[in-house]
């Protein structure tokens, strides 16, 4: 039989407020008494219900972390950072895997949001949930943080990767190896793509690079396992037409191990005929044959960062949080799936 607060209370011979404050900590209460509810709850062996306490202090020590897809190695890595420095203040972590849909991301804020979370972080958010004011609208009432996601003249706490100065660096790098032809490869909605296809319009303008209307490769979906299969299918078709590309940039890892293997498949070497670079650095970057060429994004120091600011935030009055923007440097981490261009012929 379960032991209640009412048992304690009894043991002790005191009332459940007096109780509740000794749980809670929350009212002070004299020494000899806070002695006798103590020694009541270690012989019953009482533990307290976390969320009826959460509902007398009115924190629940849970926090809702919503991802796009968990298969990406990006996103557990950003987890890890957010986990390790919440789990040190006593918070424990819902996680939600909307796989990449708007309709879904909302409906797991709204769940995450009745069971009384102190506080979300959104990673990606979707560009529709933004857009249409609905994270602006979270952000007014609850402690939200949005990791990649920054779009100008949103008010809500971001936390970025420099992903704009990344895609810059890993493009300059492939113009500098002497390729002209630089293909860029891309999921579906997601500011972190559109970001990163804006840095590679104007970089390729600024260098005087054509971009034609096959330069730019679309999949579906960025995040999922399916990815590196949908990737692997449109690298395949286009080394298969003329003029094909001599360099490739891919807005993940996952799309970048497509481009890979959709390249051999083509019979083309990497890097010898075709340069190829990720973003993100997650373990498959080391892992890949040949090792991938990619930008570091810095993934546990999202993490963390996104858990201090959140922590700071849960601490004020919704109305007194001053909304900002923290980024976070990139790094290009060159290995061997990047080469100097050779003429062929």
């Amino acid at each position: 039989m379960k032991v209640t607060i009412q048992d304690v209370a009894k043991e002790a011979g005191v009332s459940i407020t007096t109780v509740s404050r000794v749980i809670n900590k929350n009212y002070p209460v004299k020494e000899e008494t806070k002695k006798k509810v103590e020694e009541a709850i270690q012989k019953l062996n009482f533990t307290p219900n976390p969320l009826a306490r959460g509902l007398i202090i009115n924190q629940t020590l849970t926090v809702g972390v919503l991802v796009p897809g968990i298969a990406n190695l990006f996103f557990p890595a950003v987890i890890k950072g957010i986990e390790k420095h919440l789990k040190k203040k006593g918070f424990t972590l819902f996680l939600c895997d909307t796989e990449g849909n708007p309709q879904e991301e909302k409906k797991m804020v709204k769940t995450l949001l009745d069971r009384r979370v102190d506080g979300l972080i959104v990673m990606d958010p979707r560009k529709e949930n933004i857009d249409n004011g609905f994270f602006e609208g979270v952000a007014k009432e609850h402690p939200l943080i949005l990791i990649n996601g920054e779009h100008k003249g949103v008010r809500c706490n971001f936390i970025l990767s420099d992903q704009e100065m990344g895609t810059y660096e890993a493009l300059r790098y492939l113009i500098q190896l002497g390729h002209k032809k630089i293909a860029f490869l891309r999921g579906g909605n997601s500011y972190s793509y559109d970001l990163k296809e804006e840095v590679y319009l104007e970089v390729m303008k600024q260098s005087h690079k054509t971009v034609e209307e096959d330069s730019i490769l679309l999949i579906q979906e960025g995040n999922s396992m399916e990815s590196v299969n949908m990737s692997r299918q449109v690298v395949y078709e286009r080394l298969q037409r003329p003029d094909p590309p001599t360099a490739l940039f891919a807005c993940n890892d996952w799309m970048a191990l497509g481009a890979i293997q959709g390249a051999k498949e083509a019979g083309q070497k990497v890097p010898q005929d075709l340069s190829i670079i990720g973003f993100d650095n997650t373990l498959m970057a080391e892992l890949s044959s040949p090792r991938l060429t990619t930008v570091e994004q810095n993934m546990y120091e999202l993490g963390k960062t996104a858990a201090h600011r959140l922590l700071t935030i849960m601490k004020q009055e919704q109305e007194d949080v001053v909304y900002q923007k923290i980024t976070i440097p990139t790094q290009l981490i060159i290995r061997e799936s990047t080469n100097q261009y050779r003429k062929k012929g």
